[in-house]
């Protein structure tokens, strides 16, 4: 049997979901000099190169992207980060992830970051579903979406075209 398909957020959606939690993540970093935006490849990455060009737009901070690679069906393996620790010790990190559903990911993105003296470390999500199995928690969030365990939450990047949709 097929499922039905229906749209969560559409393109002007997401745009203005990220726009309004960049404008939060400005508003927890008002007094920093430097933000590292860490984005959970691909989508986590996608959203957070889309923060980084809004913060630039409507703030002084100076948005180091880094982008974090791992296995998401198998987390708890390699987590690997194009930036070197010593690029993001000592400074304000966000840690961006486009879907929570469970929170394996962001729980292990999270443990990943803990092995280093953060000055402030949030997290970031465009969807939140609420079925988490870790205590992790999205400090900004787009939308929060109640779903059953059956239902897939899936973003979509496409130029002109992006799109949040449930299956």
């Amino acid at each position: 049997m097929k499922t039905a398909v229906q749209t969560i957020l559409n393109h002007e959606d997401i745009q203005n979901k990220i726009r309004r939690i960049a404008y939060q993540i400005y508003e927890s970093n008002v007094d920093e000099q430097e933000i590292i935006l860490a984005g959970i490849a691909l989508n986590g990455y996608v959203i957070a190169e889309r923060l980084k060009t809004i913060l630039e737009e409507v703030s002084d901070l100076k948005c180091t992207l880094c982008k974090v690679t791992m296995n998401k069906m198998e987390p708890q393996g390699t987590v690997e980060t194009s930036l070197d620790a010593t690029k993001y010790q000592d400074k304000s990190l966000v840690l961006i992830d486009d879907v929570l559903n469970s929170g394996t990911t962001l729980i292990y993105g999270v443990k990943y970051f803990l092995d280093v003296p953060l000055k402030k470390f949030k997290t970031a999500v465009l969807v939140n579903r609420n079925h988490k199995k870790y205590p992790v928690k999205a400090d900004f969030k787009g939308i929060s979406l109640s779903t059953s365990l059956q239902e897939r939450v899936k973003v979509r990047f496409k130029p002109g075209k992006d799109s949040a949709i449930l299956e």
